[in-house]
């Protein structure tokens, strides 16, 4: 595998999750694989979960882990073609990206979308420049419409946690205080759909995800229609896609309660607000997973990780 940029990297998904469980079960196992081999993690957007975890997943491969706070430790850098660089850039990502590539044998990036210019978000300018100009691998830790890593971590989740042979999973959108991004959701999205789940989505009018990604799963506007014998809840946030980036309304009627979701498993990629977006009730009882999604991250990384470094 060349890139990780996308769910739809994954070939086989049900494979995939397999060789995570067992990557879990022994996390050393291929501790020799990344030897002398160094992973650039850059940052252009604050993070925790996902430095901690990917870092980890290069240690438990014996990989030297670099980390860079791009947007406060580097120059700027410049990603227009054919752009007077006479304002606050001060290097062009085609310098920028092959350095980089000099000093690292893998590269990770995270960045987040403008959501004011749908175009420019859709196009992944950061990601994809980093794609064409980069000389090694690169890896997505997030970027401005998916979030590959966090859709196959929730994938081995749901797997570990399954008792049906194809469990009913709904993606609820949820109120916040603040206009959030739809590239979690996005990738939920594209590994549910390729995985054996009754999938639904529900979210108020006005904040269906883009048809391109939701394609023909089926969206609720009705949140206790789409809860109806639900085994998992996947909780976000998300702005609207048609009037674009903004918060229409809070809505705080479709915030996560116990009585609304029963018994089933509760998921959410945090940080979450504590009731705001979800009360305490459920983030505080056994139906929660949202700490082993967050362990589980490590072992998402460590795949990818793994299957690029059989590559090179």
């Amino acid at each position: 595998m060349k890139n990780y940029t996308s769910i739809n990297d994954i070939d086989n998904i049900n494979s995939w999750i397999e060789e995570a469980k067992k990557i879990k079960a022994n996390p050393l196992a291929n501790k020799g694989l990344g030897k002398d081999k160094t992973l650039g993690l850059l940052f252009f957007n604050s993070s925790l979960r996902t430095r901690l975890s990917t870092q980890k997943a290069a240690l438990n491969l014996g990989m030297n882990p670099i980390v860079m706070n791009v947007s406060g430790d580097a120059w700027g850098i410049e990603f227009g073609d054919g752009t007077v660089m006479n304002g606050n850039t001060a290097e062009h990502i085609k310098e920028a990206a092959a350095v980089v590539s000099q000093y690292c044998d893998i590269i990770a990036v995270r960045a987040f979308p403008s959501l004011t210019d749908k175009e420019k978000d859709e196009s992944e300018h950061v990601l994809k420049s980093f794609v064409k100009f980069a000389s090694v691998p690169i890896v997505s830790m997030e970027s401005a419409t998916g979030h590959p890593l966090q859709g196959l971590t929730d994938a081995i989740t749901i797997s570990e946690n399954t008792t049906k042979k194809k469990p009913r999973v709904v993606l609820s959108w949820a109120p916040h205080i603040k206009t959030l991004p739809h590239a979690v959701g996005n990738s939920f999205v594209e590994a549910m759909q390729k995985m054996d789940v009754d999938f639904v989505i529900t979210n108020p009018e006005g904040y269906n995800l883009s048809p391109e990604i939701t394609k023909n799963t089926p969206i609720f506007h009705n949140q206790s229609a789409a809860f109806r014998n639900a085994d998992f809840v996947y909780t976000k946030n998300w702005s609207s896609y048609d009037d674009y980036g903004k918060i229409l309304k809070v809505d705080k009627d479709w915030m996560i309660t116990k009585d609304k979701i029963g018994d089933a498993k509760f998921m959410h990629c945090l940080p979450v607000r504590r009731n705001v977006v979800v009360e305490d009730a459920v983030l505080n009882s056994d139906s929660s997973l949202v700490i082993e999604q967050a362990n589980n991250r490590t072992f998402a990384a460590q795949l990818v990780l793994k299957k690029i470094l059989e590559s090179l």
